[in-house]
């Protein structure tokens, strides 16, 4: 944890999984991360989309394909990046020095980067727990729709009269709509462009792509614009245009990975409830559940080559990515031989 309470700890990271739990036989089963495990098929490309820079065309291509597939009504609202993170990231260093009575709002918990990002660049951060408790002081306000890693969900109506708040007294609304794919209607894509409002998309966790590093902000022209300008003239590869340019624009596909994703999310719900696990929420790319034994369950999974989302500052909590089909069979056997083993019992939690 970071110094304003926010969560530092990624998923993801094998390395250290096998440094703790050595090389499993079977290989990972990684449920650490909110990627769709069911990627897009990558369309066959060009020698020169590995050997060219991407030219103009390419990234106006692009933006095209993310304008209509995120309902944004200007184009010149709109910026492709190497990942949401790395816009988390330059963000707080483009808006103006922070003065000594801006403070900004991370709505928590949520994905750590954000608080840590702010802090970073001068700007006194304030973890708020609930929406309500967003005031008057706060002329920055940060959060996830839905969040991460519990799903919270907050109307886009009561957002929008929000960042009109924040916008009349100069300040700004950044909403992280990075598994927004999987709940269009909370998306605020069709309000990109009003003053104070900045809205994180992250095309790599729905389209199962996270090495792509795609994504895009969405927010008043002149901030684009300045995003622009630091991102420099080719903020993405030549392959990332194609292939995002293609995943966007594939209606097809899209309608039926959201059915694949809520199918799945419902059998998984069932595996965790049917473990003992209380479900605390979610998307349909991740599950949070709650139980006395979870870091003995963490562990114990560890140990069978299935690796999940730890929260050291919260035990109770794990965090279950959806399986493939093969990754349902080895989690349904896991979490079997738990719900009759003695470790599920809270009196074996270790300190």
């Amino acid at each position: 944890m970071d110094a304003t309470g926010n969560d530092l700890h990624h998923g993801g990271n094998l390395a250290a999984a096998e440094e703790r739990f050595g090389r499993p036989r079977q290989g990972w089963l990684d449920l650490s991360t909110g990627i769709n495990p069911a990627a897009y098929p990558l369309p066959a490309l060009p020698p020169e989309a590995w050997a060219r820079l991407p030219d103009g065309a390419q990234i106006a291509a692009l933006l095209a394909a993310a304008q209509d597939h995120y309902g944004v009504p200007d184009r010149g609202c709109i910026v492709a990046a190497p990942g949401s993170q790395a816009l988390i990231q330059w963000l707080p260093r483009l808006m103006h020095s922070p003065a000594t009575d801006t403070t900004v709002a991370v709505l928590t918990p949520t994905y750590g980067e954000h608080a840590r990002s702010w802090a970073g660049a001068g700007f006194a951060v304030d973890p708020v727990a609930d929406f309500s408790a967003v005031t008057d002081r706060h002329t920055i306000v940060v959060l996830a729709n839905p969040n991460n890693p519990d799903g919270r969900q907050i109307a886009p109506d009561r957002l929008l009269a929000l960042a009109g708040r924040l916008a009349a007294r100069g300040g700004l609304l950044v909403v992280d709509e990075a598994f927004a794919d999987l709940t269009p209607r909370l998306s605020l894509a069709s309000a990109a462009g009003r003053p104070g409002l900045v809205i994180l998309r992250s095309f790599g966790k729905f389209f199962g792509l996270g090495g792509l590093r795609l994504g895009f902000a969405l927010g008043p022209a002149a901030l684009i614009d300045r995003l622009a300008d630091a991102l420099g003239p080719w903020p993405v590869s030549g392959p990332a245009t194609r292939i995002g340019a293609a995943a966007l624009t594939d209606s097809a596909w899209i309608a039926m990975t959201r059915q694949a994703l809520a199918n799945a999310t419902q059998r998984l719900d069932a595996l965790l409830t049917g473990a003992g696990l209380s479900l605390v929420g979610g998307t349909d790319l991740f599950r949070l559940v709650e139980h006395p034994a979870a870091p003995t369950l963490f562990e114990r999974l560890g140990r069978a080559g299935i690796l999940v989302r730890d929260f050291p500052e919260r035990p109770r909590w794990l965090r279950f990515g959806i399986p493939t089909e093969s990754g349902f069979d080895r989690l349904s056997e896991s979490l079997n031989g738990w719900t009759s083993h003695k470790d599920r019992n809270a009196s074996d939690v270790r300190a």
